[in-house]
């Protein structure tokens, strides 16, 4: 099992009783986890001898996501900070505290958008050559402008499990769907070099499954044919994610 599996596996059991009510949600504490470790990974510095992160993160919800989740807020950080701190240690990253998770709320972000400020906070007593960002934290905001679109609704049934096949490997897709890379925290982990490291995302939407550039590099086509916003897949499709190969099933 995947470090990502696995922590979804706990937050499933972390809100249990609640579940059901929290992922009505658009924002999902595993999709906060994928999106830390990216904002890990994109505000790292090396110096002398090492490679530091951030290791103090502010996760920015809308009143009503941020709604969802209180009741075991607590809880979810403990988790993303243990997540963190799993993923720093095998790309061999140094923090200089175990990563603290906050959660706070903007008014200005609409349901399904999140922000996260990352910085790095060295303790006072510290006078390790890790450098400090203090204030200057980096802010991201993620938005799911196609999801906002759609009608919340339950899990459909119906829409049947997916399967990527690609380098002689099966994946089966979560119910939320999974994310393409070479990033080892991807549900499908390509080995291609032209691969970005959070590539593609496959997910459900409505009755069907799409998948969604990440705003890689190299771009993704579908049966051969590059796709400018999310594209509806079906049993058979091919998606080219540089120059390697993953195959759509549907049950």
């Amino acid at each position: 099992m995947s470090v990502l599996r696995n922590l979804e596996s706990k937050l499933a059991g972390l809100v249990e009783g609640t579940f059901s009510r929290a992922f009505k949600s658009e924002v999902r504490p595993v999709e906060i986890a994928r999106k830390l470790t990216r904002e890990m990974e994109e505000h790292k510095v090396t110096s002398l001898s090492r490679t530091y992160a951030p290791n103090e993160y502010a996760v920015w919800l809308s009143p009503a996501d941020r709604r969802q989740f209180e009741d075991y807020e607590d809880d979810l950080a403990t988790e993303l900070s243990g997540y963190l701190m799993e993923h720093a240690r095998r790309e061999r990253i140094a923090l200089v505290t175990a990563p603290a998770i906050t959660f706070r709320t903007d008014d200005r972000l609409r349901l399904g958008e999140f922000g996260i400020q990352a910085r790095m906070v060295r303790p006072a007593d510290d006078a390790s050559e890790a450098p400090s960002q203090g204030d200057e934290g980096h802010t991201m905001v993620y938005t799911a402008s196609e999801r906002l679109a759609e009608p919340l609704r339950e899990p459909d049934h119906r829409r049947g499990s997916a399967k990527l096949r690609y380098e002689g490997k099966t994946a089966v897709l979560a119910q939320g769907g999974g994310v393409i890379g070479r990033s080892r925290d991807c549900d499908v982990v390509l080995s291609d070099q032209n691969v970005s490291r959070h590539h593609a995302e496959v997910r459900p939407s409505g009755g069907s499954w799409i998948v969604k550039d990440l705003g890689s590099t190299n771009g993704v086509k579908v049966n051969g044919r590059r796709i400018q916003g999310p594209q509806s897949l079906k049993r058979g499709d091919t998606i080219q994610l540089g120059t390697a190969r993953v195959t759509f099933e549907q049950e």
